[in-house]
């Protein structure tokens, strides 16, 4: 079990981010959430089995098909035991 807290940077909001990071966590089995944060930046947490995670971090280094990702900072934690995958608004 593996948990990351992940902030991806560019043109990253307005473009569907969030909707597709819940659509490929959901996917991967992956919990925790995804929002966007007032510095342009999309911020995330990913916990789930450690494939899983590298799987949707790697994802992240370009998203959907909207986004421009200019930068990815990753962070690992200790997991909290995160019960779904939600977008916080």
């Amino acid at each position: 079990m593996k948990r990351a807290h992940v902030k991806i940077y560019g043109k990253v909001q307005g473009v569907w981010f969030r909707a597709h990071t819940k659509e490929m966590a959901d996917k991967l089995g992956i919990k925790g959430w995804v929002r966007n944060v007032p510095d342009g930046s999309v911020e995330a947490v990913f916990e789930g089995d450690d494939e899983a995670v590298e799987e949707i971090i790697k994802w992240c280094h370009h998203g959907p098909p909207l986004a421009r990702v200019d930068k990815v900072e990753v962070s690992y934690e200790e997991p909290k035991g995160e019960k779904d995958f939600r977008i916080i608004y």
